[in-house]
């Protein structure tokens, strides 16, 4: 969903599979004029691959991850000795692995770009921790220097942390909304044909995007009403509304 509240991009994907797996899908989605470039998520919408592939589509992935004292924080180099946060590093990065690689993540940028293969189609095959996948490790390690440069911004910068919480939360409570309209059948999808769920997905976020237009219209209506009579309308109060 765009941070205008509006769902533009849906996937049904299977129990179990993190979502990171399909959150770049959206820029391929050519049915709206909206194309992002920043990305927000939860824990799941996030990999080191992720993070990778991301950087070299131009995207910015700005998740808001749980337990980051778990993860591992990479040094530049080996001997790179920091003054205050020594104790986050225990990784090294393999620029090496990077610069060999390289061509071959381009080439796989460029077909995305392209329209030529779906972000979670060679993020699939990519899953795959094989020891002859180098590509992968590549994409890993490419990750690793993203992630580590994002996870520093995030815990050094305030205001970076306020958007994405914001922006994440925003996304929950989307969610919500659309599980309070869809109360027929208890909420439960009965079909077991694929494209028969996709359609009740899209048509209940299509009810959702409806709903938020006559939220959003009515409320402008009555705020008008009252500034017109002599009621001082603040950003600040308009900051605690919603069209959820």
């Amino acid at each position: 969903m765009s941070d205008q509240y509006i769902a533009l991009f849906s996937r049904f994907i299977p129990c179990g599979v993190y979502e990171a797996l399909y959150i770049l899908d959206v820029i391929q989605n050519s049915d709206v004029d909206i194309q992002p470039d920043t990305l927000h998520g939860d824990t799941q919408s996030q990999s080191t691959p992720v993070f990778a592939l991301a950087f070299l589509l131009g995207i910015q992935l700005m998740p808001r991850i749980r337990g980051i004292k778990k993860l591992t924080f990479f040094r530049a180099d080996a001997s790179m000795r920091a003054q205050h946060i020594e104790a986050l590093f225990s990784g090294t990065i393999d620029w090496d692995l990077i610069e060999r690689h390289l061509p071959d993540m381009f080439r796989i940028a460029l077909s995305i770009k392209a329209g030529r293969l779906a972000p979670s189609t060679i993020l699939r095959r990519l899953g795959t921790q094989s020891r002859k996948n180098k590509v992968y490790f590549a994409f890993r390690e490419l990750g690793r220097v993203v992630r580590t440069i994002y996870l520093l911004r995030y815990i050094n910068d305030v205001e970076l942390r306020k958007v994405v919480h914001a922006a994440t939360n925003k996304g929950e409570q989307f969610n919500n909304f659309v599980k309070w309209l869809f109360f027929g059948n208890d909420g439960i999808i009965a079909e077991n044909i694929r494209y028969e769920q996709n359609k009740i997905i899209k048509y209940n976020q299509l009810v959702a995007n409806m709903a938020i237009l006559h939220n959003v219209a009515s409320m402008t209506r009555i705020l008008k009403q009252l500034q017109a009579e002599g009621w001082e309308i603040t950003p600040q109060i308009l900051e605690g509304l919603g069209p959820y």
